[in-house]
């Protein structure tokens, strides 16, 4: 099941479960959920010390997109904690060549 389809409101963060077939529709409201509301950031997020992580996949004005060049993809991410209030913006390099040792298993 797609966890939430999460939306972005001017600092706040709104989702709905979003079951992919009937069958999970099913489990979730065997579980008591209700896959039409619309669930505020309170009810997403039920802790004080959370982390959020974004990643660019197209350019956006918050962040930059995916990046190829040659058989290395560079990405940029968001990551935030509340606790803290710690933000970092994070430049990576990812060697796609290295990829292939792990992920054909």
């Amino acid at each position: 099941m797609t966890a939430c389809a999460i939306k972005a409101t001017g600092g706040v963060i709104q989702g709905r479960l979003a079951p992919t077939n009937e069958e999970e529709r099913q489990k979730a409201a065997d579980a008591g959920h209700d896959v039409t509301k619309v669930l505020t950031t309170d009810e997403l997020v039920t802790s004080d010390n959370c982390y959020f992580a974004a990643t660019g996949i197209t350019d956006g004005d918050l962040l930059r997109g995916v990046r190829y060049q040659g058989d290395r993809v560079f990405t940029q991410s968001l990551v935030m904690r509340s606790k803290s209030g710690t933000v970092r913006t994070v430049e990576a390099e990812h060697h796609a060549r290295k990829w292939e040792s792990y992920t054909s298993r």
